[in-house]
């Protein structure tokens, strides 16, 4: 007996150490490290003072607005999905926590057994009497009880860096969440400016019409009066059609924009509030964009590449572990018996067992390699797109203040374009009664000065969607 124990002692030992041996045959992979350096600053500024630091809430500082972003946030129907992508992955943590503990499962088993009388069991069983004078009966029932439990002893780290690995993921989708708030915020924002423009933009249209259905008139007169042909008259009655025309198109705009800002809400069409009066007056916040660095601690999709590649990085050793042996120990225990009243007869009717197992691949490792390689190749993904992540923040950043700086500059110039061709208007009108100008520069004056009103308030526009850009380049908004 203590030989054959030996012998089942020394079998274990050898079959793990052929499956350490070829676990240590695993391929050796140089995994591609990431490079986190940035610039030191933006146009040598090395002011810490960062806007993305700013609430939403204390950014936008108009009501209706905010109330717009507020809404948002509860209603959107993609913002809420990302929701549930996140208590998926907390789920999937969960799962993951529990495959390296214990599996115990409870129940019960009845059935009957018919041994044959040439076999083992049915040689033991016609010489064994249950009752004196009394045989086992043929077939011979079977009650069972108990609890099983199986556990994979996790030795090399396979299931914890799993784990792990599912938290990291757990911390990307919250952090894919803060970045689709800080889109969804910015493009309230956008929508909502490119809304007061389009009042701003018909109501200037509106009293530009005003203006040519006056001149107008005052070439009705000059023909009665011989002084200019039909043709000057048939030339501004055209300019006043096209610009009626263009009340529709504009019309048409404003209730697109006005609806993409109720999908993003996530209501149904209706009115937006606002009040574009204002809208003129808008001075765009001033920015601290502060230092590139903190672009890493700001942006939650730089946020998130992170944390998909510190996952990655994990998959790669839970791949790795793969060639490693499995050590198993499974265990029962319960009562048994041949009949219900004898399964309450302890310690007579109560089994157990415990039983342990070293496993390693040997037939399959062609599978486990594919399974590895592609999970280094999913880490050096996840390398690049951390650092394609970073370098596109960097480059949004940059772009858009310089784009503050020149739409700044360019604002002040169409104001003093705007200013110029509105005195223009009215000269052009006095030089055309006095004789001294022609009606072509009569309407050529008020189509300038129209275009340089509508090139101003586009102008206001993309200076405030500057201003709500850079806002979510530097990672503010959530």
């Amino acid at each position: 007996m203590i030989i054959m124990h030996k012998i089942r002692i020394l079998k274990y030992i050898g079959i793990a150490a052929i499956s350490l041996a070829v676990g240590a045959c695993a391929p050796i992979i140089v995994q591609k490290t990431e490079n986190r350096n940035t610039p030191q600053s933006y146009k040598g500024s090395l002011d810490t003072v960062n806007t993305a630091k700013v609430k939403w809430k204390d950014f936008f500082k108009d009501p209706n607005l905010a109330q717009l972003i507020d809404t948002a946030l509860s209603n959107n129907q993609e913002f809420n999905i990302v929701l549930q992508d996140i208590i998926i992955a907390q789920n999937e943590v969960r799962a993951r926590k529990a495959q390296y503990l214990p599996f115990i499962n409870i129940g019960g088993m009845t059935g009957v057994d018919k041994a044959g009388r040439y076999t083992r069991m049915g040689a033991i069983d016609a010489n064994t009497e249950i009752k004196p004078g009394k045989r086992i009966p043929e077939p011979l029932a079977d009650l069972m009880l108990g609890a099983t439990v199986s556990w994979e002893v996790d030795i090399w780290k396979k299931l914890r860096n799993a784990k792990k690995a599912a938290m990291y993921r757990f911390a990307a989708t919250k952090m894919g969440r803060n970045f689709l708030q800080t889109k969804l915020v910015a493009e309230i924002a956008n929508s909502y400016y490119e809304l007061m423009a389009l009042d701003n933009q018909l109501e200037i249209l509106t009293r530009n019409i005003e203006i040519q259905q006056n001149a107008l008139r005052i070439v009705k007169q000059e023909k009665l009066a011989a002084r200019v042909t039909e043709l000057a008259v048939r030339r501004f009655e055209a300019e006043v059609l096209k610009n009626q025309s263009r009340q529709f198109y504009i019309r048409q705009q404003i209730i697109q924009t006005e609806n993409r800002i109720n999908f993003l809400v996530g209501r149904f069409p209706q009115p937006i509030v606002r009040n574009s009066q204002t809208f003129t007056s808008l001075v765009p916040d001033s920015i601290r964009a502060g230092i590139p660095s903190q672009l890493l601690q700001n942006r939650p999709d730089v946020m998130q590449a992170e944390q998909e590649l510190a996952a990655s990085k994990l998959d790669v050793k839970v791949a790795r572990a793969y060639f490693y042996p499995t050590l198993m120990l499974t265990g029962a225990v319960g009562v048994e018996a041949f009949s219900p009243q004898n399964l309450v007869s302890l310690p007579q009717s109560t089994i157990y067992s415990l039983i342990g197992g070293m496993f390693g691949p040997v037939i399959n490792r062609n599978a486990i390699k594919a399974y590895y390689y592609s999970a280094n190749a999913r880490q050096t993904q996840s390398v690049y797109n951390y650092q394609r992540t970073i370098l596109n923040g960097y480059i949004e950043i940059a772009n858009q203040l310089s784009n503050i700086s020149n739409l700044e500059n360019s604002y002040e110039r169409k104001t003093l374009q705007v200013e110029a061709l509105t005195q223009s208007i009215d000269i052009s009108l006095r030089l055309f009664r006095s004789a001294r100008a022609d009606y072509m520069e009569v309407l050529l004056t008020q189509r300038d000065a129209l275009e340089a009103r509508f090139d101003m308030i586009e102008t206001k526009k993309q200076q405030m969607n500057a201003m709500v850009n850079i806002y979510k380049a530097l990672g503010g908004g959530w």
